[in-house]
This record gives C-alpha cells, sequence and structure tokens, in this order.
C-alpha cells in the first residue's frame, strides 16, 4: 500500500512540477521578448494575441489593489489554499487527486510570479469582434481546466456513483 501511495504522489509530483515548468518557461520567453524590445504586443491571428501586462490579483486580473497589505494578504490566502489543494489531492481518488495536482500546478506557478516580481505576467490575449477576454496565461489554462474538470466528476461521475449504490 505504501509503495502504491508512494508511485502516485510520484507521479503527481512530477505532473505539477512539469505544469509548473511550462508556466515558467512560457512567462520567462515572453518577460524576454519584453527586455529586448521594450514591450510584447504580437498578433497571432485575429483571435489570439500576445500581450505582456503585469496581474496584482488574482486570476484574470480580479482583486487588484494598490495597497501592499491586501496584496500580502490575498498571497497569505492562495498559500493557505495551496495547501488545502495538496491536502485534498492526496487523500482524493486517482482522477481526482490528479485533477487537483493539475491545479497546484498553475496556482504555484502564479504564486512564484507573486512572490518573484510582486505581479504575474499574463500575456494571452482571446478576442473576437472586439471583444477581448481577461488576459491570461499558461498556469490560469491549468488552474481552469482542473476546476472545470473537477465541476465534471462532481456533477456527473459522483452522481453516476450514487445512482448505482
Amino acid at each position: 500500500m505504501t509503495k502504491f501511495l508512494n508511485k502516485k504522489i510520484s507521479f503527481y509530483f512530477l505532473i505539477t512540477l512539469l505544469i509548473f515548468t511550462l508556466d515558467r518557461i512560457s512567462k520567462i520567453y515572453i518577460i524576454n521578448i519584453a527586455d529586448t524590445y521594450g514591450e510584447v504586443d504580437i498578433y497571432l491571428n485575429q483571435f489570439i494575441n500576445i500581450i505582456l501586462v503585469w496581474n496584482t490579483g488574482i486570476g484574470f486580473g480580479l482583486l487588484s489593489f494598490e495597497k501592499q497589505f491586501i496584496y500580502n494578504l490575498i498571497t497569505l490566502i492562495i498559500v493557505l489554499v495551496n495547501f488545502v489543494i495538496l491536502y485534498l489531492g492526496v487523500k482524493s481518488s486517482n482522477f481526482k487527486g490528479l485533477i487537483f495536482f493539475v491545479i497546484l500546478g498553475g496556482s504555484l506557478g502564479n504564486l512564484f510570479d507573486r512572490l518573484y516580481y510582486s505581479a504575474v505576467p499574463d500575456f494571452i490575449d482571446l478576442n473576437y469582434n472586439d471583444f477581448h477576454w481577461f488576459i491570461f496565461n499558461v498556469a490560469d489554462i491549468f488552474i481552469s481546466f482542473g476546476i472545470l474538470c473537477l465541476i465534471f466528476v462532481e456533477l456527473f461521475y459522483n452522481k453516476k456513483e450514487k445512482i448505482n449504490e
């Protein structure tokens, strides 16, 4: 049992590390472009642009504040939420645990930026007919994907288990 648990935790750790690394590489690449050219404003196609903005809030720029106390308080809350996600990931079933660690990988990527840069670099701009969605980054993709998977599991998988009981 312990050997299985160690393999499971090792696999989850590798997934978290992979997501964190993909996020870091993408952000470092964009920040290097900004350092070289002074800004990042890349038109990819009519739906996607790469534009660097620094987010001092939480996901998608929400709760951005100028006051350092509030920023630090939000950062502390994010750290505590990461511990809860870690706990839930270890205690959950295989698929649900994996989802928690996907969320954790993205969250750790953004937490690193909050601590290192005092802001999170966001750069993916989705738009359609002059409607722009919030600018986000690779970590936000994994966090959002993980949350959607958790919702799906709770709505459909757990419901199916209860019906079969």
